[in-house]
């Protein structure tokens, strides 16, 4: 169902995808749009034993899309380095597809939320982390990616200098 990698020698294990999934800070959820365009949309994430949580608004482009066609691919890119004088890139990024749908239950919801607060807030409080999700979450909506194939990949650039 999903193609073979055609560079396969600049493959990353599943271990190294879901490192670049769990480091990330942010990535590119692509989606099936109006009119069959592509809608690509640059989102925080937190990544989860096989899942990939984000926070959104309860209306909107991206859920419009996801009722229509729940299909999905992600990506993250760790390293992205030019390197002029060789007229390459030295990169490793992740990409996972799968199949996205809202989180409708309300534990699940709250765990997700509290992941992407600690993540993108580790500093704060319990207590604020707690005030500010028991203000907000009534008027967010959490969607999940659920992961059916993930591949990464990295430059040749970056694999040689693993080798060095």
């Amino acid at each position: 169902m999903f193609r073979e990698m055609r560079r396969i020698k600049q493959q990353l294990t599943q271990a190294e995808c879901a490192e670049i999934l769990e480091s990330g800070k942010s990535g590119v959820l692509a989606l099936s749009g109006d009119d069959g365009y592509p809608y690509a949309v640059p989102l925080n994430y937190v990544y989860d034993c096989g899942k990939i949580y984000f926070h959104c608004a309860c209306s909107g482009h991206k859920l419009d899309s996801i009722e229509r066609c729940d299909k999905a691919s992600f990506c993250v890119i760790d390293q992205d380095e030019v390197v002029p004088k060789k007229y390459t890139t030295a990169y490793r990024s992740v990409i996972a597809f799968g199949r996205v749908q809202v989180v409708l239950d309300e534990d699940e919801k709250r765990t997700a939320i509290e992941k992407l607060a600690v993540k993108y807030a580790p500093d704060d409080s319990i207590d604020n982390r707690n005030n500010e999700i028991a203000r907000d979450s009534k008027r967010m909506c959490i969607i999940m990616l659920t992961i059916e194939h993930m591949t990464g990949k990295e430059g040749l650039e970056v694999a040689r200098r693993c080798k060095e």
